[in-house]
């Protein structure tokens, strides 16, 4: 659900940026209250985790679609609400600038869509499900239906931007009816993927969860074997099984293609936003489309394999590394920054 450019007006682009831009203060403020330290390496690798596995395009049967994971409610279960959106805008920007996944005159409706919907709307409902329990089967359930919850409502987020935008040839019913029910379909997948990490964490570090579920500080406890694990699967999701990533179309690509009839939608670029927005990419992003910048006829790198076996690209094993590392920087000095700014600003009684 990356939006480009094309599909908004730099009117809608701007007001999404101001909505969210408002949201990330407010959730500063909150980090910046709670002065958890803890939570500050949690934020670096969940951050680089979610990058890496955005990453994982999966195919959905019978569609020729394809759909990835969000990953916004497993930052908010983990993390909770206010630091989780930290996080995904932190993914998100480091997307939009250094890979061009996503227009950055969009950046706002993105991480509004990817970010406010699943921290909070689908998180509290997610924990009014599980409650206080904690079972396999709650946590299950809890997961595939706050999911759905944040994926529908960042599908129908996306329509409305896009319809409000002007852009008839892709019109509200029409979109909707098409973005609903794919993203439905990545949403069950999403709510698995959730339950499993929450499942793991809840071997690993139980009361993780429990303190998380009411904003209590993380200090204390020993989230080691929770971060390595993290780190090992951003590692092997980003280096290697991005590259045999599903090449169909995400659930966003394929619901313009069935409206349009073209998979290629252009939209208007002739504004000076989203010119000036074009020019900005084309500088920043050194590994666009997550791999090498090529010229001419020049191919892309890869890795050399077994006779028979898959080859494992070099450009996306490369963007899945220096992504995550990227954003686990982004994160963690957001933290760093709110942390430290809390402790400075507090007076010795207060400490």
């Amino acid at each position: 659900m990356h939006m480009a450019d094309a599909l908004i007006s730099p009117a809608v682009g701007g007001t999404m940026w101001a909505a969210t831009a408002a949201t990330a203060v407010y959730c500063a403020k909150k980090v910046r209250e709670e002065a958890d330290p803890a939570k500050i390496p949690l934020m670096g690798v969940l951050g680089a985790f979610i990058f890496a596995a955005q990453m994982l395009n999966f195919t959905i049967p019978g569609t020729g679609s394809s759909g990835h994971l969000g990953g916004g409610l497993i930052l908010a279960i983990l993390l909770g609400p206010e630091a989780a959106f930290l996080t995904i805008a932190s993914v998100l920007t480091v997307q939009a600038l250094f890979f061009a996944d996503g227009g950055l005159l969009a950046l706002g409706c993105n991480v509004f869509n990817l970010g406010v919907f699943p921290a909070f709307v689908a998180y509290p409902v997610f924990k009014m499900i599980v409650r206080d329990t904690w079972t396999t089967g709650r946590i299950v359930f809890a997961s595939i239906v706050a999911a759905e919850i944040g994926l529908l409502l960042g599908a129908s987020g996306v329509v409305l931007q896009t319809a409000l935008s002007g852009v008839s040839s892709l019109p509200f019913t029409t979109f909707l009816l098409i973005m609903l029910p794919i993203h439905a379909a990545i949403g069950l997948v999403e709510g698995l993927v959730t339950s499993a990490v929450v499942l793991f964490v809840r071997q690993a570090q139980p009361e993780m969860l429990t303190r998380t579920a009411v904003s209590a500080p993380l200090a204390g406890l020993n989230v080691r074997v929770v971060l390595i694990c993290l780190a090992l699967a951003t590692v092997v999701s980003g280096a290697v099984f991005a590259t045999f990533a599903s090449s169909n179309p995400d659930g966003l690509e394929w619901s313009i293609a069935k409206v349009t009839g073209s998979e290629e939608f252009a939209g208007d670029a002739s504004t000076a936003a989203k010119q000036v927005s074009a020019a900005i990419q084309q500088r920043t992003a050194f590994l666009p489309d997550y791999g090498f910048k090529t010229s001419g006829a020049d191919a892309p790198a890869e890795l050399p394999a077994a006779a028979g076996a898959p080859t494992v690209d070099a450009g996306t094993s490369t963007a899945g590394i220096v992504g995550a590392v990227i954003t686990l920087g982004v994160a963690a000095l957001i933290g760093v920054a709110l942390t430290k700014r809390r402790r400075k600003s507090a007076s010795p009684g207060e400490r």
